[in-house]
């Protein structure tokens, strides 16, 4: 079951990655080129926030109830989470930072429901969405990290 959850887990990653990439571009060109703000656009930028939010409640089940989690497993006797880069990363830095683009693409995705002109929801919906990818980017146990780096697929 665990197994199962992180795989689900990861492959919600990559969904969120293309899915944010399609909503920044989306957002930028209707920014820039002052298109009107369409039904397909809202489509996006909601299947963007499910996703976001369905690993989200995947990855809160991760750690709390998974392999590592708060409440399965807990600290090692003689671990200071803080001391520890692997607890840190995962129990404190890896959640918080998820948690936060999740905000960021919620306060995007709110954007197609404002009554403001096109152009600012596009706006502010590009600078939400681009700044929500940068954090889950800097937040993904890559590969290629030290002590937390996970396989991609």
């Amino acid at each position: 079951m665990q197994t199962a959850v992180v795989h689900l887990h990861n492959l919600f990653r990559w969904i969120i990655l293309v899915l944010l990439l399609l909503s920044i571009l989306r957002s930028y060109s209707g920014w820039r080129s002052k298109k009107i703000f369409s039904p397909a656009d809202s489509r996006l930028w909601l299947f963007t926030l499910i996703s976001a939010h369905i690993n989200l409640l995947l990855g809160l089940y991760l750690l709390l109830f998974g392999r590592f989690g708060i409440f399965s497993a807990g600290l090692p006797q003689g671990v200071e989470l803080m001391k520890d880069k692997f607890y840190r990363f995962f129990w404190i830095e890896h959640p918080f930072a998820m948690i936060i683009a999740v905000i960021l693409i919620t306060l995007g995705r709110r954007m197609a429901k404002k009554n403001v002109p096109d152009e600012q929801k596009f706006k502010k919906a590009f600078w939400f969405f681009l700044i929500a990818l940068i954090i889950i980017l800097a937040s993904i146990p890559w590969g290629f990290r030290e002590v937390v780096g996970r396989p991609s697929i």
